[in-house]
């Protein structure tokens, strides 16, 4: 291989640009399993939750952009589509918090039914509705941060993304924010940690697993909307690839901190672009024959289960995590 193709200042600032637009979803998603597991309940989930809120958003974002109106007003499909994201997601979080907290069903279980709704259900309306590959939105453009932009190396790296990747960013800075900031936050955890003694204390516990069950899944949604409505700006079955389960290894890999949540998802995207960029080298620029794509593909996911191997002894799992409360019980 020649290494100083590779090594060029060109592909590595084009690869840690495209690693943080990669990184995205898996950290919407991460994020949101945090919240949810601090409360105590364990969504394994995702997977489903990120392709229905992705289809979901999809859907709606190309309705929006192909009805009378839509050529007037472009931007409405993205953000209406956003925000379907979000509602879809929420709406399968609701039926796992009935699941899981009213019916305390078991979580473990609860979750796999989840993903097989999920994806069952997308596969489903997909071809329904569309019937075939072609569909696709209009998405969002780059939109450069004025003057930060220019900056050498940095500002074509960190400011050169759509407003979702900015927002999404914020998103993390206000969900670490609200869980170790704030009596919210802090109840959150009390439920996750000792549900009994938090609601001796006048904590509603199903209440507040409800919320934390709403916000995580919303979050995945959202992660799943920008995948389909955004980046790709199409959507097809199985188009997660799996991102819903590494956002659940992460979360243990991260410690249950949105912070570490976040840099578990920038090493994912950064193996991700790598792939990619690998592959997009055409064998006379590498030799024909140097990489087998097949490492390329399986790269991402082999170093998440590297990563976390290496801290699941590190752990501060919450308590009370998968155990549902019984009032009374302690």
């Amino acid at each position: 291989m020649q290494w100083d193709l590779v090594l060029s200042w060109s592909f590595l600032i084009a690869l840690v640009t495209a690693g943080i637009r990669l990184a995205v979803p898996v950290m919407l998603a991460t994020v949101g399993e945090v919240v949810t597991e601090r409360s105590g309940i364990v969504n394994l989930g995702l997977e489903g939750v990120m392709i229905s809120g992705g289809l979901a958003g999809f859907m709606t974002a190309y309705y929006v952009e192909n009805s009378a109106w839509g050529p007037a007003v472009p931007w409405a499909g993205v953000w209406l589509g956003i925000a379907a994201g979000v509602l879809g997601g929420m709406l399968l979080g609701l039926v796992l918090a009935v699941l899981c907290v009213t019916l305390r069903a078991d979580q473990v279980v609860s979750g796999v039914t989840l993903v097989l709704l999920g994806v069952g259900l997308t596969s489903y309306l997909y071809r329904q509705q569309f019937s075939s590959l072609t569909a696709r939105v209009a998405g969002l453009d780059a939109w450069p941060v004025p003057g930060l932009s220019r900056i050498p190396v940095l500002g074509e790296i960190l400011f050169d993304h759509d407003a979702l990747t900015y927002i999404s960013f914020i998103l993390i800075a206000v969900v670490w924010f609200l869980l170790f900031q704030t009596t919210w936050g802090q109840q959150i955890r009390a439920v996750g940690e000792h549900p009994a003694a938090a609601d001796t204390s006048g904590v509603n516990v199903n209440r507040t697993r409800y919320i934390a069950i709403l916000i995580g899944t919303g979050l995945a949604g959202l992660g799943g909307a920008v995948l389909t409505v955004v980046q790709l700006r199409l959507f097809r079955e199985g188009i997660t690839a799996g991102k819903g389960w590494i956002a659940v290894a992460l979360v243990i890999f991260a410690r249950w901190r949105p912070e570490l949540a976040l840099l578990g998802a920038l090493l994912f995207g950064l193996a991700d672009s790598l792939q990619y960029r690998i592959q997009a080298l055409d064998t006379s620029q590498l030799g024909a024959g140097t990489i087998p794509y097949e490492f390329l593909l399986m790269l991402p996911y082999v170093l998440t289960l590297i990563v976390l191997l290496v801290r699941v002894r590190k752990t501060d799992t919450p308590a009370a995590l998968g155990r549902p409360y019984v009032k009374g019980e302690r």
